[in-house]
């Protein structure tokens, strides 16, 4: 079925509201990528700073109450993204800043306990697991074993087709501010750059040219209540 791109790519942004809108001016701009082959996608510039940490599920956490001890629990987030508290019952925990759920804790526990202080402290993150799609033997969704690159996470997806173009593959990340950013990155054996990989990146590899990503990104849905969702092999997983 051929794919009119970029009608695709136009209507990308109300599809994927997992992620901020990249800032205008900014948004259309991919490493190694001329402008105008993505003229429609709001990919902001790539950059390797390292953002806050976002609550996964599957991450294990300490909600300390110092002016209420009794109220201290060490809990799982669960699938759903939620925790749930004495008094308060379940609060939403993934994509959210250990500030911001200590924030939200606090705020349940105002018209409850006079003064509600709340310490979040991360104790175990969960699985880092990583997306690999497009012409591997094996696509799916890969927990990391420890700090890989993206050469790594192909080999663990099968290894390229010979019908691959590994020197054109595509990462997605969620950058700063929870935008979408997107780089090309060489993975020819022996050949390719070693780029290490963070928690939830994906990797395309295309069959021809990077114009496949249009058809690619019609498989990626917003995300349910945490995080993305992305199809591979018509199955859903998320964040």
């Amino acid at each position: 079925m051929i794919l009119d791109r970029r009608l695709v790519l136009m209507g990308l942004t109300a599809a994927m509201t997992g992620c901020a809108s990249a800032p205008a001016g900014d948004a259309y701009r991919v490493q190694g990528v001329p402008a105008d082959q993505f003229p429609d996608i709001p990919f902001s510039d790539w950059t390797d700073v390292e953002p806050e940490y976002l609550l996964y599920p599957g991450d294990e956490i300490e909600v300390a109450m110092p002016t209420a001890a009794e109220l201290t629990r060490q809990l799982k987030v669960g699938p759903d993204g939620r925790v749930s508290l004495p008094l308060l019952g379940h609060v939403m925990a993934a994509d959210r800043t250990l500030s911001q759920l200590e924030a939200d804790v606090s705020a349940g526990y105002a018209s409850q306990l006079r003064r509600p202080e709340v310490e979040v402290t991360l104790r175990l993150a969960g699985p880092l697991k990583v997306w690999v799609d497009g012409e591997v033997r094996n696509p799916g969704v890969f927990d990391m074993p420890g700090d890989i690159d993206a050469y790594q996470a192909v080999i663990m997806a099968g290894g390229v087709l010979p019908s691959a173009r590994a020197q054109e593959a595509a990462l997605i990340r969620r950058g700063p501010g929870n935008v979408r950013m997107m780089r090309v990155v060489d993975l020819r054996p022996r050949q390719g750059e070693a780029v290490a990989l963070r928690r939830g990146d994906i990797i395309f590899i295309p069959r021809t040219t990077l114009g496949e990503l249009a058809a690619f990104f019609t498989l990626v849905r917003a995300a349910l209540p945490i995080g993305f969702s992305y199809s591979l092999n018509g199955g859903y997983a998320s964040t």
